[in-house]
């Protein structure tokens, strides 16, 4: 298992930058719900969280109970999303990348940015210097620490999505393409939550006369699932 160490973030913290700010998107390659990014923030040169390491390595209860955690120790997170409505506007590589920008700059104070990933064309102009770390999730700690939160929060949000829409799984399979989430879309059809840009929800509703919803208030893009849900401040 691969542990993820705060090398990167110590050259930065020895060159004198306080505030580096690690971020990683999640429920890119789900059928339904938002993309999800979250930015986190730790201490200089702190003592590491034991188990925080990529979230796709850690079960649901293990992303629970680091959550807490994270957000005690960390400097600051923030969190931001991209509707539904946007991923299927602007299609989910620009609609992720907007997710992450919207978690970044919500920390103000922020010095220095690692994301997961290759480089974005565009990014530095809305968040600063950056550095893309290839697999950044499974080497980064700050980037690990922020796909716990964004895991976390994504799961949270896909719950309460399940208690209105019920037929899909969303609170065990958060989305993703399941044989419980496309039997219910073969028996219940599409619902306001699904990505009708992608293929394999196109093909779900081959003929079916339905409008995308106009969606208001997307200005972090977490107000179409919980409008109550905002970044934790940094402190």
């Amino acid at each position: 298992m691969i542990q993820p160490t705060t090398r990167r973030e110590r050259d930065y913290w020895r060159a004198g930058l306080r505030v580096v700010v690690g971020c990683d998107a999640v429920g890119v390659a789900c059928l339904s719900g938002p993309v999800l990014a979250a930015a986190v923030a730790m201490p200089p040169l702190a003592r590491r969280i034991p188990g925080v390491r990529d979230s796709k390595t850690l079960s649901r209860a293990q992303r629970e109970r680091l959550y807490p955690r994270i957000l005690r120790r960390s400097l600051a997170v923030g969190v931001g999303a991209a509707s539904v409505a946007e991923i299927d506007r602007l299609n989910i590589y620009h609609a992720t990348t907007l997710a992450m920008q919207r978690a970044v700059r919500r920390i103000v104070d922020r010095e220095h940015v690692l994301i997961d990933g290759l480089r974005i064309r565009g990014f530095e102009s809305q968040v600063g210097d950056y550095t893309a770390m290839v697999d950044g999730d499974a080497h980064c700690y700050s980037i690990a620490a922020a796909s716990i939160v964004a895991k976390v929060v994504r799961d949270r949000l896909m719950d309460r999505l399940a208690v209105r829409y019920p037929f899909y799984g969303w609170q065990h399979n958060a989305g993703y393409s399941t044989a419980l989430h496309r039997r219910g879309i073969d028996a219940h059809g599409l619902t306001p939550f699904h990505r009708r840009s992608f293929a394999r929800v196109q093909a779900a509703a081959f003929g079916e006369q339905l409008l995308l919803p106009v969606l208001v208030g997307e200005q972090d893009g977490l107000d179409e699932v919980h409008p109550g849900l905002v970044a934790v401040s940094g402190r």
